[in-house]
C-alpha cells in the first residue's frame, strides 16, 4: 500500500488548492446540504474522469501529457482545444488567486501600511514573477510536504471553528441558487495534470494506479465536505468569498491572521506550480522563448485584473464552468475513443452523462455571463 500513497499525495496536492477557500462561499448562497450533495456528486464525476484519464495513461505507451493524449484519440483539433482549455484554466486560477493575494494582504498590512487590494495584488504578482523568471520553484520540491502542511492546518481550523458552529445555519436552503455552486467546485477538483506522473510513478500497474486514483480523488471531496460545513456552520449567510476573512471577522483576530497566512499561503504554493505549468507550455507546445514565455505568463493576469476583474469566485467558477466543463468532456471522448467499442456500454452510458453534465454546466456558465438568466 505504501505504494499507492505517493501516488494518491500526488493527486491530492494538485487537487486540493486555492480553490477550496471558494467553496464555503457558494455552499452558503444554495444551503449547506444541498451544496455538500453538490460536492460529493461533482467529486464522483471527477472521480470517473480520473479513473477513465488513468487507462488511457495505461494504454499509452509513450510519456505524454493531456496534449498529447488529446491529439493521440482526438486529432490536431482535440489537441488545440485541450490546450486552450488548460491555458484558460491556468489563467482563470491566476488571475483568481492574485485577486484574492491581493484581499488577504490588504487585511493584514493596511492597518499599518495603508494601500489598497489593488497594490498589494501587484506587489504580489511582481514578487511570482521573479521567482518564476529565475526558475525558483521551491514548491515543486516539497510538494509532499506542502500537501500534509496544508491539510494539518484545515484540519486545525476545522477544530477551532466546531464549538462555534450555529446548527441554525445547516437549515437554509435557496433553491434560486442551486447553480451557484457547480463552477467553483468543479474548478476545485480538477487534478488532471496529476494523472500521467502517478503512472510514471506506479510503472504502468494498471490496478495499483486505479487505487491510487481513487484514495486520491475521494480525500479532496473529504477535505471539501469538512472545510464547507465547519465554515458555512460558524459564519452562514455571512460567508465571505474567500472564507477566512469572515470566519476571522467571527472567531477574532488571532484567527483571522492565522487564516489570512493560511490563504495566502495555499494561493502562493498553487499560483507558483501552475505558473510555471503555463510557461513551460508557451515554451515546449508553442516553440516560444523563454523570456517571452515568461512575459505572458505573468503579464496578462495582470492586465486581465486591470481590465476590470475583481471578484475571485466569479474568476474561478466561470473558469471551471467553461475551461474546466471542456478539459472534462475531451477527456470523456477521449476514453471512448481508445476502446475501440462499437457497443453501448455502461462505461459509455457514463461517458455521455458526463459530456451532458459538462455541456450544460458551459452552456448554463455562457447565459449567465450574457446575464440572460440571473444567478
Amino acid at each position: 500500500m505504501s505504494k499507492v500513497f505517493g501516488p494518491a499525495a500526488t493527486l491530492i496536492g494538485c487537487i486540493i488548492g486555492a480553490g477550496i477557500l471558494g467553496i464555503p462561499y457558494v455552499v452558503s448562497k444554495v444551503g449547506l446540504l444541498a451544496g455538500i450533495i453538490e460536492i460529493i456528486l461533482i467529486g464522483i464525476a471527477i472521480l470517473f474522469l480520473n479513473i477513465y484519464l488513468g487507462e488511457i495513461a495505461v494504454k499509452t505507451k509513450d510519456r505524454r501529457q493531456l496534449v498529447r493524449y488529446a491529439e493521440k484519440y482526438l486529432g490536431k483539433n482535440g489537441k488545440g482545444l485541450m490546450w486552450v482549455s488548460m491555458v484558460l484554466v491556468i489563467y482563470g486560477a491566476l488571475v483568481a488567486y492574485t485577486i484574492k493575494e491581493g484581499e488577504f494582504i490588504n487585511a493584514l498590512a493596511s492597518p499599518f501600511f495603508g494601500g489598497s487590494p489593488l497594490i498589494y495584488s501587484t506587489i504580489f504578482l511582481f514578487l511570482m514573477a521573479v521567482l518564476v523568471y529565475f526558475n525558483l520553484n521551491f514548491i515543486e520540491k516539497t510538494e509532499s510536504l506542502i500537501v500534509v502542511i496544508l491539510m494539518s492546518i484545515i484540519l486545525f481550523i476545522s477544530v477551532l471553528a466546531m464549538p462555534h458552529i450555529n446548527k441554525a445555519n445547516f437549515t437554509q436552503f435557496n433553491p434560486q441558487q442551486i447553480f451557484v455552486p457547480y463552477g467553483v467546485v468543479l474548478f476545485s477538483f480538477l487534478g488532471f495534470v496529476a494523472i500521467p506522473e502517478m503512472k510514471e510513478q506506479i510503472k504502468k500497474n494498471k490496478e495499483m494506479l486505479k487505487k491510487a486514483i481513487i484514495i486520491g480523488s475521494i480525500v479532496p471531496i473529504a477535505i471539501y465536505i469538512l472545510f464547507a460545513f465547519v465554515v458555512v456552520g460558524v459564519t452562514g449567510n455571512n460567508t465571505s468569498d474567500g472564507a477566512i476573512l469572515g470566519l476571522g471577522e467571527i472567531l477574532g483576530y488571532e484567527m483571522l491572521v492565522f487564516g489570512t497566512l493560511f490563504g495566502i499561503m495555499t494561493m502562493m504554493s498553487s499560483f507558483i506550480i501552475l505558473a510555471f505549468s503555463l510557461k513551460k507550455m508557451y515554451e515546449y507546445d508553442c516553440s516560444i522563448n523563454k523570456n517571452l514565455s515568461w512575459f505572458l505568463t505573468c503579464t496578462i493576469p495582470l492586465i486581465i485584473i486591470l481590465l476590470g476583474a475583481k471578484s475571485f469566485v466569479k474568476t474561478i467558477g466561470f473558469s471551471g464552468s467553461l475551461a474546466g466543463g471542456l478539459m472534462g468532456i475531451l477527456i470523456a471522448l477521449m476514453y471512448m475513443k481508445s476502446r475501440k467499442q462499437k457497443k453501448v456500454t455502461k462505461e459509455k452510458i457514463i461517458c455521455g452523462i458526463l459530456i451532458l453534465l459538462f455541456c450544460l454546466g458551459i452552456l448554463y456558465e455562457i447565459l449567465s455571463v450574457l446575464r440572460l438568466i440571473s444567478i
